[in-house]
């Protein structure tokens, strides 16, 4: 029997992302996700840096706007994830938000990772895509 469980790309802390690379190591629906994130991180306004993370062992995607930290991501074999972090004062705010249910009910009972509350969106089409930009766009809106 085969072992299911995602696989996390990008491990190689001497391999840093390209387009490139990029383009070679994901499935082509992949790697048109990853671009149109991409382009509604440019349409944002918003900029997008590459990082190796020692803890994590994987080079993960830091978008920001101005100095504050909006989103992160990390690239996986069948979907890119983004990591979203909001308070308690701004988790109302999402609740509120016109996205995918199931995705809303597991940030409402996610536990709080210090004072910061998890919302992951793992992005593999359309659908993920259009939840991924409005909450990028009310966390943009919130800096």
């Amino acid at each position: 029997m085969e072992d299911k469980h995602p696989q996390q790309l990008l491990g190689n802390p001497e391999q840093e992302p390209t387009d490139e690379l990029l383009k070679g190591i994901l499935d082509k629906p992949i790697y048109d996700i990853l671009n149109k994130i991409g382009q509604h991180i440019v349409a944002a306004g918003l900029a997008l840096e590459w990082r190796y993370y020692k803890d994590g062992k994987a080079w993960l995607g830091k978008v920001t706007y101005k100095k504050k930290t909006i989103v992160w991501l990390s690239v996986w074999k069948e979907y890119i994830t983004a990591g979203f972090y909001f308070t308690e004062k701004t988790r109302q705010g999402v609740m509120d938000l016109d996205f995918n249910h199931t995705i809303k009910s597991s940030f409402d009972a996610a536990k709080p990772i210090g004072k910061l509350i998890p919302l992951v969106v793992e992005i593999n089409d359309e659908e993920r895509l259009n939840d991924f930009s409005i909450i990028l766009n009310y966390k943009k809106n919130l800096s």
